[in-house]
């Protein structure tokens, strides 16, 4: 990397973080509506960032909930095209208690930015931009084509951009898309993510009598919705930890041997994970694989939330007449979430206990991608992160889901370099969410060498 493009950014760190900070104190929570006016602001602060960097034909486009963003710069021609994914929106606050730091107003403690937004996604995806205008400055010019797309719904399933993306297959046409939302390994320890589970997400609601009833009168021959519900989850997983559901693990292909053995080489110490991390007693999950493997390789089910019943102050003692879960799966390669989501609704219907009704509400489901390591756009991933942190980089996956991708390789056909800068103990969804700052300005020079490399 020319020394002028790292001495341009160290020269604005202090710019850099200003905008950031700015940028993540506009409160883009999506899934509620009182912020739907802060959603906007959010997208207009990306869009007129986009703009100071040069890129090209800025729009902030409308959708039936909250607006993408899309930009380009298009001046290389016989060069390659990415396209640079990242998400405005964010996750509530709540429990806001639990916050060291008023969760919109970003403050710098030990090296670490502290807000809500600064790792997911907003001090991730920023980098993309700066990228962008540091090469520009320095150089006048791009070493490859950019194309740009911002969400505001990433946290609520992304259906806006799951429509437009089919739709605008040829405006968004790349040869790789980057996105940067996901974390590497461990502090100064450089990875490229190459598979992420897939996600299905359901509710799940019972009915046991037509209304609320008198526990004195009715306890012992009525049935409770809740206790049906929980009674019909706790079916789903043994006391092992392994899905009950029929043909679940079916289509799940196992990690190859290499990667398990760069897995095994991997600096993972099970009693910090337990202690720093998890904060529980103890690790749960299927026997016989690595907790690894059981987080980056395994399906898995999970309840997220139980409502119905009385819950207030005092006593109210009531045979509660509905009652829902929030549950989810996530999948590995090769599953089929449609596959997934039937089996699970026959489960249902077999094991719905006596007296109870039950329903399935499939709220968004996308399948788990894998992305070939050999990739000349992931050697090109590989090189900058190692030239840029000084270390080898290492190729991990991540339990979680972004959805957009399998979108990307499904419409587009195109592969996705996961090149994140966070850490697992950023807090992303939790309390005192947080973004190395060092990070920060290292990802956008991973970033702008990525694209020199590339463009080569």
């Amino acid at each position: 990397m020319p020394q002028s493009i790292k001495d341009f950014v160290s020269e604005n760190q202090g710019r850099f973080l200003a905008e950031l900070c700015e940028y993540v104190r506009i409160p883009s929570v999506s899934t509620l509506p009182e912020h739907a006016a802060d959603m906007l602001r959010a997208a207009e602060f990306a869009a007129q960032a986009m703009r100071r960097a040069g890129l090209e034909n800025v729009e902030v486009i409308p959708t039936s909930r909250h607006p993408l963003v899309y930009a380009d710069w298009m001046h290389a021609p016989g060069k390659p095209t990415v396209l640079c994914y990242g998400h405005y929106d964010v996750q509530p606050v709540d429990p806001v208690e639990e916050w060291r730091t008023p969760p919109f107003e970003p403050t710098l403690v030990d090296g670490n930015l502290y807000a809500r937004g600064t790792a997911d996604d907003k001090g991730q995806s920023y980098t993309h931009i700066k990228a962008v205008e540091a090469l520009r400055a320095v150089n006048g010019t791009l070493p490859l084509n950019v194309k740009f797309l911002l969400e505001g719904e990433e946290e609520i399933g992304g259906e806006s951009i799951s429509n437009y993306v089919p739709a605008n297959r040829d405006k968004l046409r790349a040869d790789v898309a980057l996105v940067s939302d996901t974390s590497m390994y461990a502090e100064g320890t450089p990875s490229l993510c190459t598979g992420l589970r897939g996600l299905i997400y359901l509710e799940v609601e019972a009915w046991g009598p037509s209304r609320d009833l008198h526990s004195g009168n009715y306890g012992g021959a009525a049935p409770n919705a809740i206790y049906g519900l929980i009674e019909l989850l706790a079916k789903v997983k043994n006391r092992r930890g392994e899905i009950q559901i029929p043909g679940i693990y079916d289509d799940v292909e196992p990690p190859s041997p290499a990667e398990k053995q760069s897995w095994d080489n991997l600096p993972f110490d099970e009693k910090e994970f337990l202690k720093k991390e998890v904060g529980a007693k103890a690790l749960t999950g299927e026997p016989g694989y690595s907790v690894l493997e059981r987080i980056w390789a395994r399906p898995t089910f999970e309840v997220h939330g139980i409502a119905g019943g009385f819950t207030g102050a005092g006593a109210k003692t009531v045979i509660p007449a509905k009652a829902t879960a929030k549950v989810s799966f996530r999948l590995v390669a090769k599953q089929d979430p449609e596959k997934v989501i039937a089996a699970f609704r026959e489960f249902v219907r077999k094991k719905t206990p006596k007296g109870i009704r039950t329903e399935v509400r499939v709220l968004s489901a996308a399948p788990a991608v894998v992305v070939n390591p050999d990739h000349p756009a992931i050697r090109a991933a590989a090189e900058a992160f190692q030239f840029v942190f000084g270390k080898p980089t290492v190729f991990i996956r991540s339990g979680g889901s972004i959805p957009i991708v399998g979108e990307f390789a499904r419409h587009l056909g195109i592969p996705t370099v996961l090149m994140g800068f966070g850490l697992p103990d950023d807090g992303l969804h939790g309390p005192n969410e947080k973004f190395l700052l060092d990070h920060f300005y290292k990802g956008i020079l991973t970033v702008a060498r990525f694209f020199q490399q590339y463009g080569q």
